[in-house]
């Protein structure tokens, strides 16, 4: 049933935060909407990774809407203050500045921090992270032609700074403790793919784990541990770049006496331990109707589906259909794309005849998920394949020949 939401403040301005407020409006909610967030802005994060390096690379090209355009929406910004108190009772937020603000409805959309290995030298200057628009300009402003930079941490976001890197002329190595990191994601053929790409373009691929990262003579380096423990002569390095994934900023909803637990705990519905607050985006955690916590998702296609599902729920309308979930990645001029489960049970089916494999998995007659490089077409036909539920047989998928939208409209 329909729900008064009030005014409502979206603590957060990443996608989830902002996909919210706009769909809010879309449904056709009049009361005030403010976002607040201690960004500069309401951007779009992949390009940090993608485009570091780019000419063209600004806040303004990354912002998801100008001032003009939240205007048009009447969606107020308050960027630049930090939310630091949070009474969900009464709905007042304290801010950083000593502003205090107040809502009738609270979402959460506070994301993720990047998150940092507990090793020495962990603090050293020129060790980076890349998460926000400040670690952007930092690392960007670091890194000249000719720099000797380590990557460690090779999954989505280290292998695609790890081609943005080299295209900037930097010499880069690569570090990860696994020997072919995303298998669980797109596969062990694609992902081995994807990781063998690397070395061809001149970056030096390491495996093994980081254990410290030391500082001699204005220097820094990298010392790793390979296979079985034997140590790997420290990698030298001018600046250092840790890529190891995020770590929830549930420190207002924990302040705040929220029940959290690696997330801020939500029902199916997004809403949190208490009444007037909801939560969405990297930060949310789902327990399932049958008392079982899901994992976060931290995806971008995740973070705009939960911004929308949850504006729906906050005003008590019916929440949208979810997707099967998808990802890309762009590296080295290629482009990948995932959707579904690669790993579990089923049969993993491969695809030849053009330049890359496309892989898929397959359960009970039933296609589960499918990646592919550089077939955007193939990927979005597996993905609504999957949403509708439309039986497939693995000799189907295997041949090159068989078009996906053809299976989509012969078992409609």
């Amino acid at each position: 049933m329909a729900r008064d939401a009030g005014s409502v403040l979206i603590i957060g301005a990443g996608l989830a935060g902002f996909s919210a407020a706009t769909q809010l409006r879309a449904l056709g909610h009049e009361a005030p909407i403010m976002i607040v967030d201690s960004e500069a802005g309401s951007y779009d994060r992949p390009p940090l990774s993608k485009k570091l390096f780019t000419e063209d690379f600004s806040l303004d090209r990354l912002a998801f809407a100008t001032a003009e355009e939240l205007a048009e929406k009447r969606i107020v910004p308050r960027f630049g203050a930090a939310a630091m108190t949070l009474d969900p009772a009464t709905g007042e937020v304290g801010l950083d500045d000593g502003t205090m603000l107040r809502a009738d409805t609270i979402l959460l959309a506070t994301g993720g921090r990047a998150r940092r290995l507990p090793i020495p030298g962990a603090d050293l200057p020129g060790v980076h992270v890349l998460r926000t628009w400040d670690d952007a300009v930092g690392l960007r402003s670091a890194v000249q032609p000719g720099s000797r930079v380590a990557v460690v941490g090779a999954g989505l976001i280290g292998a695609e700074l790890a081609s943005s890197l080299r295209d900037a002329g930097a010499e880069v190595t690569l570090v990860d403790p696994v020997p072919v990191p995303l298998v669980p994601a797109i596969g062990e053929l694609l992902a081995a793919r994807l990781h063998e790409m690397h070395a061809p373009r001149g970056i030096r691929v390491v495996t093994g784990m980081t254990r410290a990262f030391v500082e001699a003579n204005g220097a820094l380096a990298v010392e790793v541990d390979g296979a079985e423990g034997a140590p790997i002569a420290p990698i030298p390095a001018d600046v250092i770049v840790v890529g190891v994934g995020i770590i929830p900023n549930t420190g207002l909803a924990e302040a705040a006496g929220l029940e959290v637990d690696n997330g801020i705990i939500v029902d199916e519905r997004y809403r949190t331990s208490a009444a007037r607050v909801y939560a969405a985006g990297d930060v949310a955690r789902t327990r399932s109707a049958d008392g079982e916590l899901e994992r976060r998702e931290e995806h971008w296609d995740a973070a705009q589906v939960s911004g929308k599902r949850v504006a729906a729920a906050i005003l008590g309308e019916e929440l949208p259909e979810r997707g099967a979930s998808w990802f890309w990645s762009d590296r080295h001029g290629i482009h990948l794309e995932a959707t579904g489960r690669l790993s579990g049970t089923g049969e993993i089916v491969v695809r030849h005849g053009g330049e890359h494999p496309a892989v898929f998995l397959i359960e009970d007659g039933l296609l589960r998920g499918a990646a592919a490089i550089d077939d955007t077409q193939l990927v979005r036909a597996a993905r609504r394949i999957i949403d509708q539920r439309i039986p497939v047989a693995a000799a189907e998928l295997a041949d090159s020949n068989v078009q996906l939208r053809s299976l989509l409209k012969a078992k409609r």
